[in-house]
């Protein structure tokens, strides 16, 4: 018996875990939300008690890298739920983006990345001439 299997959902899958990578050196993985907007890919990420400064943020292509540290507290816990120690996460978004125009801002916790895509990554319109 043979069997034909569709290649796209294995496409699909590897373009996810790609876009999903995360940093073998983080002690733990930053929770993100990616999102795609006609424009521009928006990107929340979890980083609760994190200033700006505590954050490093690099653009290269379709890769965004946010790193970061949660310090621990000096006191003994009883239980100790927070996030704490270093954490590094990588997304390959699925078009390259202009980082000259992004856009990061820290509120209530929440990380948020407005990354426009580059002009090559836009669609373009195409009129039709009539003759």
């Amino acid at each position: 018996m043979t069997y034909y299997v569709a290649p796209y959902p294995y496409r699909m899958a590897r373009r996810l875990a790609r876009m999903a990578a995360c940093e073998p050196a983080s002690d733990f993985r930053l929770a993100v939300d990616v999102r795609e907007a006609d424009e521009a890919y928006v990107i929340n990420a979890l980083t609760p008690g994190l200033k700006a400064a505590d954050l490093n943020i690099q653009i290269l292509d379709d890769a965004v890298t946010i790193e970061g540290e949660f310090k621990a507290g000096e006191q003994e816990y009883l239980l100790s739920e927070l996030p704490h120690g270093s954490f590094r996460r990588t997304l390959h978004l699925p078009a390259a983006v202009d980082a000259d125009k992004a856009e990061a801002k820290i509120t209530d916790g929440v990380l948020t990345l407005r990354l426009p895509k580059a002009e090559s990554a836009r669609p373009k319109t195409i009129k039709v001439a009539v003759k």
